[in-house]
């Protein structure tokens, strides 16, 4: 099983970034997904879910308004497009993968930092 996150690195607030997450060696679309996020010091937050079929998602009020959570499941990865974004959006980001009865995966995590 693997969840490989791409996409971040440093930006201006006020910027955009899209987060990937590309999952193998499991039965993507029967599983939920998630990205959260580690800033230094804090807890773990999560930030955005999705349904397995993409019908329904869900937001930390935190991010409600600038990111949007998606999925392809012929190409077996989620996504995160970010926008508007703030100096305390800076942190790790992880995907998961998660399903009722079912161990939790997680990816290794990328790095976002806002700052001018």
């Amino acid at each position: 099983v693997q969840l490989v996150e791409s996409g971040g690195g440093l930006v201006q607030p006020g910027g955009s970034l899209r987060l990937s997450c590309a999952a193998s060696g499991f039965t993507f679309n029967s599983y939920d997904m998630r990205w959260s996020r580690q800033a230094p010091g804090k807890a773990r937050e999560l930030v955005a879910t999705i349904t397995s079929t993409g019908g329904s998602t869900n937001y930390a009020d935190s991010v409600k308004g600038r990111f949007t959570i998606s999925r392809d499941n012929a190409k077996n990865t989620v996504y995160l497009q970010m926008n508007s974004l703030k100096p305390e959006d800076t942190a790790v980001y992880y995907c998961s993968a998660v399903r009722t009865l079912a161990r939790d995966y997680w990816g290794q995590g990328t790095q976002v930092t806002v700052s001018s």
